[in-house]
């Protein structure tokens, strides 16, 4: 899966580690509508899921040589590092012309 051509990037976390990760990003949690996300691992592995019932459960595996994580609006999903990891995520959002159109921030 891929982002959609006309969305954005607008924010970013902090990289995490394993030590850091927050917990909200270890438990099933969504974004906002229009809101993406790109999880890109720096090193080592993380576990993406997607756990939402809307969707057939699914698991990849997170590495610096792979692509991003891609985090789709409103759908359920959570993250587990497999041992040491460092990474961060990157929000995007559509925009037309340089505004946004109608998307909450996040």
């Amino acid at each position: 899966m891929s982002l959609p051509p006309d969305v954005k990037p607008y924010r970013r976390t902090p990289e995490f580690t394993e030590a850091t990760v927050p917990s909200g990003l270890l438990r099933a949690h969504d974004t906002k509508p229009g809101v993406w996300g790109l999880i890109h691992v720096l090193e080592g592995r993380l576990a993406y899921r997607v756990t939402d019932p809307r969707r057939p459960a699914s698991e990849a595996l997170l590495t610096p040589e792979g692509e991003p994580g891609v985090v789709e609006p409103t759908i359920r999903h959570a993250v587990e590092p497999i041992g040491a990891v460092r990474f961060y995520v990157e929000f995007h959002r559509l925009e037309h012309d340089g505004i946004r159109l109608n998307q909450p921030d996040r």
